[in-house]
């Protein structure tokens, strides 16, 4: 079957034989190329389409996106047209990312404008919730772990999604990776433009400021922030653990405070402080990108969360760890109140001072405390445990990474061989890498706290936006290698070869740090 394009056919379904629709006489066939089978959703700013590439091998199927203005005054067509190239261009960089779906063309017919991206296959995580119930608290740290990465792809990139919800979260089937779709950036910066020019445009302005409920106050106010998209993934969150939308969730009307943890049976203190931060009202408050809240998510998952029932989040035994009452939720209505200065400043710190009680409840298993001497039990019962550190083969790794597993949090993969191997955004936090042959591969956006690379071959390795404190790099090879917006605070680079290398742009670095390294011409260093 092919489908007419026309807006304003009256009867736009067609036999598969035909070049032209027979109700309107509009040609089919989009671009001499890709061919419309059926919608796959309407809105405000237009229509999306299931299509096939004709000109391809097999006919691959592909999304066919039409933006259609409502109003057709010259500057404002001549505005969206402008906005539309720049959006169709920054779309195509972007498009790059794995988990983003392909630009595969962009076209003009008269009034209306086109995008042809790449068509994703699987069920969004709304469909997941709708058909299995809600998820449970390490099934929404998973969805983070994958998202996070890319929303800070897209902020390092200039673009802000604004419009992060579950239904624009797919799971390909194919991988079962989750994929970021429905960008609204085009729709978004065209209607904003156009209200402020055209108030009469109102049908627009939904658009502007995404979807209701899951937009913070800033971007409801039309000035978005990469914190935007932040709030609206722990929005999304909220959703995926309870299985209500936002307006079936309380919320306080003179803070902004979301009572969300009523609705969900058990949550660990830790996690629901980090996702309270992330809904934070005022941008201040709010973690500020995207790996901010990634880095305390991987020291939340490095130890078992202490999961108690909710809402009571902060009923935690004393006996867990030395820091559980900084943990404590507000309270809830009906008692008397802390000040919201008071419970600001408790959440914002709640995250960075669980993580130093996880170290603390580390020290007691594995015989070190935060770096110091071993501790050695003195009451009844108490002992020293050796740590476990599990072994994995390169077949293993692979395997869990493509099932969507991003934890290898202390594994021993000393002399493992992962050439080109595509590991961005997994967490080898305290990992044993010795010896391992790394050449080409992929660690982009990855967690590498305190990992252990010596000796080993990581020539031109990706470590773009990579978490790399405390990672020893002695003796490695690190030619050619990509350390573009990493953190590299204390990492130890001695004897390391780091020819061709680029550190032109990286974060933590001190003075000296790559004093005791072999380095060339080609070496790009910071200014």
């Amino acid at each position: 079957m092919s489908y007419c394009l026309n807006p304003n056919c009256a009867k736009p379904d067609n036999p598969d034989d035909v070049d032209v629709c027979q109700a309107c006489g509009s040609k089919l066939l989009l671009n001499d190329q890709y061919k419309a089978i059926k919608v796959l959703g309407r809105g405000g700013f237009g229509t999306t389409y299931l299509a096939i590439d004709t000109k391809l091998p097999g006919n691959p199927t592909c999304v066919i996106k039409q933006l259609r203005p409502a109003a057709t005054a010259p500057h404002i067509l001549a505005m969206a047209r402008e906005l539309f190239l720049r959006e169709a261009t920054t779309l195509g960089k972007v498009g790059n990312h794995p988990q983003l779906p392909r630009l595969l063309g962009y076209f003009e017919n008269g009034d209306e404008f086109y995008l042809v991206q790449e068509y994703v296959e699987g069920l969004t995580l709304q469909q997941e919730v709708k058909r299995f119930g809600p998820k449970s608290e390490e099934e929404v740290k998973q969805v983070l772990q994958e998202v996070l990465p890319i929303l800070d792809y897209l902020h390092k990139n200039s673009v802000i999604h604004r419009d992060i919800k579950p239904a624009n979260l797919i799971r390909r089937d194919i991988d079962k990776r989750l994929v970021l779709i429905d960008f609204g950036a085009v729709k978004d910066k065209v209607t904003q433009a156009m209200v402020e020019n055209a108030p009469e445009l109102s049908t627009f302005t939904s658009f502007a400021v995404g979807t209701p409920m899951y937009a913070p106050p800033e971007q409801m106010a039309m000035r978005p922030v990469y914190a935007s998209d932040i709030y609206a993934l722990g929005v999304t969150c909220v959703y995926l653990l309870t299985g209500k939308s936002p307006k079936e969730i309380e919320r306080d009307p003179r803070t902004g405070e979301w009572h969300w943890k009523r609705h969900v049976k058990t949550i660990s203190p830790e996690f629901a402080a980090l996702l309270d931060k992330m809904l934070e009202d005022a941008v201040k408050n709010r973690y500020q990108s995207a790996m901010d809240v990634l880095v305390d998510l991987q020291l939340l998952t490095s130890q078992p969360a202490s999961a108690v029932a909710a809402p009571s989040i902060s009923a935690v035994s004393p006996a867990d760890d030395d820091l559980s009452s900084a943990l404590a939720a507000p309270p809830s209505q009906g008692r008397p109140r802390t000040p919201k200065t008071t419970q600001r400043a408790s959440y914002a710190s709640s995250v960075s001072q669980n993580a130093q009680a996880a170290r603390i409840r580390q020290s007691r298993m594995t015989g070190s405390q935060l770096g110091g001497p071993p501790v050695v039990g003195t009451g009844p019962g108490q002992h020293l445990r050796a740590k476990v550190t599990p072994r994995m083969t390169a077949t293993q790794v692979l395997t869990a990474y493509k099932r969507g597993e991003r934890d290898f949090v202390d594994v021993d993969l000393s002399n493992v061989v992962l050439r080109n191997a595509d590991l961005s955004g997994a967490n080898f936090a305290n990992a044993n890498f010795t010896n391992a042959d790394l050449k080409g591969c992929i660690l982009a956006n990855a967690v590498l706290r305190e990992a252990n690379f010596q000796g080993a071959n990581l020539s031109d390795a990706n470590f773009c936006g990579a978490y790399l404190v405390q990672a020893n790099f002695e003796k490695a090879n690190l030619r050619g290698a990509k350390f573009l917006d990493a953190s590299i605070s204390g990492a130890n680079f001695t004897d390391a070869d780091i020819c061709g290398a680029d550190f032109s742009i990286v974060s933590g670095m001190v003075q000296g740090q790559l004093d005791k390294t072999k380095k060339n011409w080609f070496t790009k260093l910071p200014k």
